[in-house]
């Protein structure tokens, strides 16, 4: 995982300083994410991985799907990654990518996985204590995994703040 971040940094960094000297920060935010979304597919991720798969072939293919969902400037950056062989380090360009248009907007995408549904007022005094200890404005995701018995999740950049009751029983379980 760390190998695909270091290859995928430099086009992410040069991605997003291009989106920004154009202000079209929020088109390449959907474009990535369509390709990314594209390359998942196992039929897709199965030619692309294929060596024996012509690079132009690969590239029109592509841009066939892509249609409708790339400008000029995405389908030039995609005939590159095709070029240089790095097509599947699209997940990873649109990630990075996400993670420097929050730093540069000032807010931070916060994971939170309950065990039960949170109520509006529950989930607006959890983003205030978030935005009050992460020191920016969040953009939270909250998901139920009933898995956890209890209590929350929270996955904020690099930081995981796990208050859980399947969390704690992990941590006593080590410590037995």
């Amino acid at each position: 995982m760390s190998e695909l971040a270091t290859l995928a940094r430099p086009y992410a960094a040069a991605v997003f300083k291009r989106a920004k000297e154009t202000h079209s920060t929020t088109m390449w935010s959907k474009s990535l994410a369509f390709m990314s979304a594209v390359l998942k597919n196992e039929d897709i991720s199965v030619v692309v991985d294929n060596p024996k798969v012509n690079k132009e072939r690969l590239s029109a293919l592509m841009l066939d799907i892509c249609q409708g969902h790339v400008n000029d400037e995405n389908e030039n950056f995609l005939n590159l990654l095709v070029h240089n062989n790095r097509l599947s380090l699209v997940p990873s360009i649109a990630r990075l990518f996400e993670a420097y248009k929050a730093e540069d907007e000032g807010y931070v995408e916060v994971e939170v996985l309950t065990a039960y549904a949170l109520s509006k007022e529950a989930k607006q005094t959890l983003a205030a204590t978030l935005e009050k200890n992460l020191g920016k404005k969040i953009h939270m995701n909250v998901t139920v995994d009933k898995s956890l018995i209890g209590g929350v999740l929270v996955r904020a950049g690099d930081r995981v703040i796990d208050g859980s009751i399947r969390g704690r029983l992990q941590q006593l379980a080590k410590r037995l």
